[in-house]
């Protein structure tokens, strides 16, 4: 591959978000609120009366269990920075230097790219997602671009 072949380097820092699955948590998050809102609000007096604090607790807790569960999906992002590159999945966070960092694999059919680690450890990018169709493909080209920029 010639250097005029070679995709263009972005600038960095450069952080790659998931657009589908951060549009759909915050749709499914604003329906299951209106859901349970809506549903409470439609109970008539006696009903609401009927439901102990216990049981109002419990709702509660599973609505902010999922709130928390879209808002994990919807934060995920790859940050490459001149020392090397974060990886955030969900609530963990992993930093690697470049020197750590290996190939990147984005295989046919795959939810999302993957980048080998060595010693057979590879870490999902849940940062960029196939459902973002040609955003995710330039996503990748960029990724692998500053990958190969740091590792040559």
């Amino acid at each position: 591959m010639t250097d005029s072949d070679r995709p263009a380097v972005p600038t960095l820092p450069r952080t790659w978000r998931p657009l589908g699955p951060r549009l759909a948590a915050a749709v499914f998050a604003v329906v299951l609120v209106g859901a349970f809102a809506w549903l409470w609000m439609s109970f008539d007096d006696q009903t609401k009366a009927a439901v102990n604090d216990l049981e109002k607790a419990t709702v509660i807790f599973f609505v902010l269990l999922g709130l928390a569960l879209l808002n994990a999906l919807a934060r995920s992002r790859v940050v490459a920075r001149e020392d090397g590159l974060t990886v955030v999945n969900g609530y963990r966070t992993r930093r690697f230097a470049w020197a750590e960092v290996g190939t990147v694999r984005f295989p046919q059919g795959a939810p999302w790219p993957h980048l080998d680690l060595g010693d057979d450890e590879r870490l999902s990018l849940l940062g960029i997602h196939a459902s973002d169709g040609a955003r995710a493909a330039t996503a990748i080209r960029e990724l692998r671009a500053v990958v190969a920029a740091h590792q040559g």
